[in-house]
């Protein structure tokens, strides 16, 4: 049984979005024949249609193959950074890595931070040039861009095209030669570690684990070292990609055990899953929770679907574990949720997930990011959204989060990318030229100025070519306020926003003055205001509509006339203070949009 360990390869793909890893891993699967060729399609590991869709990969996805007498166990991850978190599981359970890097592209800021956590895992990392196939493919000049970031030689890159197949079968030859076997031995007592779970509606929970120690068999009872949950496993098996059962799981395999859980948060993804008869001594180390970055509030555009919010924000958990969330009520829009995201992207994903899967029409608040007050008395409180902001001079100063941030681009458009990330607050660090054409800009910045839309801003004035990754670097105190959005003196909070002192003016004036185009005129005077505390810093006024009251007077005296007049007038104003001002739903998120 022991010897079955050193046929087996553990690896993933590591790249930045649209350089090819599904269809790399597409051709993987037709060259080893784990797929029939009339089941083949597109993007295969990809299963939702949002994935399909968009082209990007959201979720991992596991899938084993047999090449040359070898078993390659692959795990499919996503690229871009707001998925971070379901590639750092991926490599916790795998012993080598794929470097993908677009020949027409070359290296991009989000490989690279990957690149980094695969090195601090001690992966063995395979370079691989894709898509030299392309007319603009520059293969030459891509190559020596690997050189310098990775320190390999020119004949450990090798050249592929996950589109023609034209270099795969080498991949697949140099993942047998260059990763390691698994370590650990089938003797010893069950240690797995669970890198994914789902949930499927008739057979309950589903874990993907890494056997790390030990064997796992159908029907045996288990233990959850963390979550301490027990039960008996009813099936265990492997990807091909889809679930094909078979008992045991030995030694550095991968694969799938159904524990019947009836929640995901029962089998919480970093656990280790061991044996309820002889169970092991310490857990496997797991992964870090990751602390979400953004925070919003999402509402049901009609109140009564709250149930159904309810219920689809936490079957949606179920598969996706870095969604945080908890109930909030708002006066303006009823009973909701305050969630928390890794990022816009995720935010994106996770609202048309809602829409589409359940059918949901919904609202969400404008974005924003956890900041810190230290109050009069030294108490320290973190707050995640505006309204939580206490009073001014009841706290001695607001701390917010800063990131470093890296952009990728190529040189002609350093000058414009640096005159928009410095309206944002941000501070200059250095610049380094990774060749003649391609630059890494640096800077220090508030993530605050970051989640709303540099990317996007990046991303049009590089003609779609820059790239940008940041880490998180810790607080700074900042000179915060809170600006407060009145309609006819009413606060609605889903308008309130944190912003710096220096900005607090314009951005007043901007939601204002976009309140001003977007709500609908009324039959009494609408007052629009941002204000700090009791300072209006910006106001705007929507006029009434008004009927012609005098239209059936002919001559007589003016005094009828004044009348009539004066008591229209009084009837406004009497409407102004009792009528309402229903504000459209999807106004909400229009003043965010910077059109």
């Amino acid at each position: 049984m022991e010897n079955h360990i050193n046929t087996i390869r553990n690896f993933c793909i590591i790249a930045h979005i649209d350089h090819g890893k599904s269809t790399l891993a597409d051709r993987m699967l037709e060259i080893t024949g784990t797929v029939e060729k009339r089941l083949m399609k597109e993007q295969l590991l990809d299963t939702m249609d949002l994935e399909r869709e968009r082209g990007i990969t959201i979720k991992l996805a596991p899938v084993r193959m047999d090449w040359k007498g070898q078993v390659l166990n692959l795990i499919d991850t996503p690229g871009h950074v707001d998925f971070q978190y379901e590639v750092s599981r991926s490599l916790a359970a795998v012993e080598g890595a794929i470097l993908l890097v677009d020949a027409s592209q070359g290296i991009e800021a989000q490989t690279l931070s990957v690149l980094y956590s695969a090195i601090e895992n001690n992966l063995a990392i395979i370079p691989v040039v894709n898509k030299i196939d392309l007319p603009a493919a520059r293969p030459e000049e891509v190559s020596e861009e690997i050189m310098k970031v990775v320190g390999c030689k020119r004949e450990d890159i090798l050249f592929a095209s996950g589109k023609t197949g034209e270099g795969v079968a080498e991949i697949l030859d140099a993942i047998i030669e260059k990763v390691p076997c698994p370590q650990g031995g089938t003797d010893n007592r069950l240690k797995a570690l669970i890198f994914d779970s789902v949930y499927d509606p008739y057979r309950g929970v589903v874990a993907f684990v890494r056997i790390v120690d030990g064997q796992v068999q159908k029907n045996e009872k288990f233990f959850l070292m963390q979550t301490k949950s027990d039960g008996e496993i009813i099936e265990t098996g492997y990807f091909k990609p889809k679930y094909f059962p078979h008992t045991p799981l030995l030694t550095g395999e991968i694969g799938y055990i159904i524990t019947g859980f009836r929640s995901v948060a029962e089998a919480r993804v970093g656990d280790t899953i061991t044996s309820k008869s002889q169970p092991a001594e310490s857990p496997l180390p797991g992964y870090k929770q990751i602390a979400p970055s953004v925070f919003a509030s999402i509402y049901c555009t009609d109140g009564d679907d709250y149930p159904e919010l309810k219920e689809a924000i936490e079957k949606l958990k179920m598969n996706d574990a870095s969604l945080a969330f908890e109930p909030e009520r708002s006066d303006a829009l009823g009973f909701g949720f305050r969630c928390g995201f890794l990022g816009l992207l995720h935010l994106d994903i996770v609202r048309e997930r809602l829409e589409r899967e359940y059918n949901l029409s919904l609202v969400i608040s404008s974005p924003s990011v956890r900041y810190k007050v230290v109050k009069l008395g030294g108490e320290v409180v973190e707050i995640e959204k505006p309204g939580d902001l206490p009073e001014p001079g009841t706290y001695r100063e607001v701390s917010e989060p800063w990131v470093s941030l890296e952009i990728f681009t190529p040189k002609d458009y350093v000058g414009s990318c640096m005159e928009a990330v410095q309206k944002k607050r941000a501070e200059y660090k250095n610049i380094e030229y990774l060749d003649e054409s391609r630059a890494i800009i640096r800077y220090d910045i508030p993530l605050a100025e970051v989640i709303i839309d540099l990317y996007d801003q990046l991303k049009s004035v590089s003609k779609g070519y820059a790239s940008m990754s940041y880490e998180p670097t810790g607080y700074r105190s900042s000179d915060l306020e809170k600006v407060d959005i009145l309609i006819n003196l009413d606060k609605v909070d889903a308008l309130s926003f944190i912003t710096h002192k220096s900005k607090t003016m314009t951005e007043g004036r901007r939601i204002t003055e976009r309140l001003k185009e977007l709500i609908p005129r009324q039959n009494f005077e609408i007052k629009i205001q941002a204000a700090i505390g009791a300072k209006v810093v910006a106001s705007e006024k929507i006029s009434p509509y008004r009927k012609d009251v005098i239209v059936g007077l002919y001559g007589g005296d003016i005094t009828r006339k004044n009348k009539l007049l004066d008591k229209q007038k009084k009837g406004k104003k009497k409407m102004k203070s009792i009528g309402r001002v229903e504000v459209p739903s999807d106004v909400f998120i229009k003043v965010l949009r910077n059109e």
